[in-house]
C-alpha cells in the first residue's frame, strides 16, 4: 500500500487514480485532484523543513 501526500489516504499502487514521480520516487494518488494539488507543490505534502517557514510572515 501506499500513502497518498496529500489526504493521507491509503492507495492500491495498482488502481491508483493517479501516479507521480517525484525526485526519483514515485507517489501514488486516490483521486486526480490529489496528483494536481501535489505537482503544484509538492515540498508542502512531503514534510520538508522549508515548507514550514511559511508562518513567519517578514
Amino acid at each position: 500500500m501506499a500513502i497518498d501526500p496529500v489526504c493521507k489516504m491509503e492507495v492500491e499502487e495498482e488502481t491508483a487514480a493517479a501516479k507521480y514521480e517525484y525526485k526519483g520516487k514515485m507517489y501514488y494518488f486516490c483521486a486526480p485532484g490529489c496528483k494536481a494539488a501535489f505537482e503544484k507543490n509538492p515540498e508542502k505534502y512531503l514534510g520538508s523543513h522549508e515548507a514550514h517557514h511559511e508562518h513567519h510572515g517578514h
